[in-house]
């Protein structure tokens, strides 16, 4: 199996949504799996491998703050999408000013967290080794080989995101929760000598998102895992055991 990692974040506001609020907007008390994933997504994604997140660290007392803020009530309409892909034209806009409301929000402020977790290999290609062979000697990172010539292994993806950690580079900006809380991440090399301990602090979370199952591509659903906090840290069950429901 390849090795854990750990970042460090950390973030002025952050927003992990309890899907059983149906218009305001409430945080969870702490990061949630699939916002963990996303992170390390954030700097390494590739169709062969999956982030599998394994444990939380609360680094921060948890804080809460409320805000109101402006946000649209509608989405566009998918009719609206597909005509316009067939015909070549349409109205895909939304118009702020006429689709305006308020929402107030329960967040969290000043967080940081360490958050732990390593990658599984899904099998998979990349879509330009299939798809678009004329583009495998542009999209690369710098100073790796061509992809078409690199195998799919551990080791490759590992030294990926090595690199990319320690430089401080990624594929889009980390954030926490919404992308408006935008965050700082740092990789953690050895977490055990790291000098910054966990909050002193237990209590149960309740039931938590854990992440969608897309199983079925056309109905994903969501799975649950009953959490708790132990001296400022979480661990996270892994998906096929009892613990985690849906």
């Amino acid at each position: 199996m390849p090795r854990s990692y750990c970042l460090e974040v950390a973030g002025d506001y952050a927003c992990f949504t309890r899907p059983e609020m149906k218009v305001e907007r409430v945080s969870y008390d702490v990061i949630t799996p699939s916002a963990t994933r996303a992170v390390f997504e954030s700097i390494l994604w590739k169709p062969a491998i999956k982030w599998v997140p394994t444990k939380i660290e609360v680094l921060k007392p948890i804080r809460w703050t409320s805000v109101r803020r402006n946000e649209v009530a509608s989405k566009v309409s998918i009719s609206n999408v597909k005509s316009a892909m067939n015909s070549g034209s349409g109205d895909l806009g939304l118009y702020v000013e006429d689709d305006r409301q308020q929402r107030a929000g329960l967040f969290l402020r000043d967080v940081k967290y360490r958050l732990h977790a390593h990658f599984e290999m899904t099998g998979k290609e990349g879509v330009h080794r299939q798809n678009y062979p004329h583009l495998v000697n542009v999209v690369q990172d710098a100073g790796e080989e061509p992809l078409h010539r690199q195998p799919n292994t551990d080791v490759k993806f590992m030294n990926m995101f090595e690199r990319r950690a320690q430089k401080g580079q990624c594929v889009n900006q980390p954030y926490l929760g919404c992308r408006e809380f935008s965050c700082d991440f740092k990789w953690i090399e050895n977490p055990e000598a790291h000098p910054a301990a966990p909050i002193n602090e237990t209590r149960h979370l309740g039931w938590m998102l854990y992440d969608m199952d897309f199983t079925n591509p056309a109905d994903p659903m969501p799975r649950f895992f009953n959490a708790r906090m132990e001296n400022g840290m979480v661990n996270i069950p892994d998906w096929n055991s009892e613990e985690v429901r849906g």
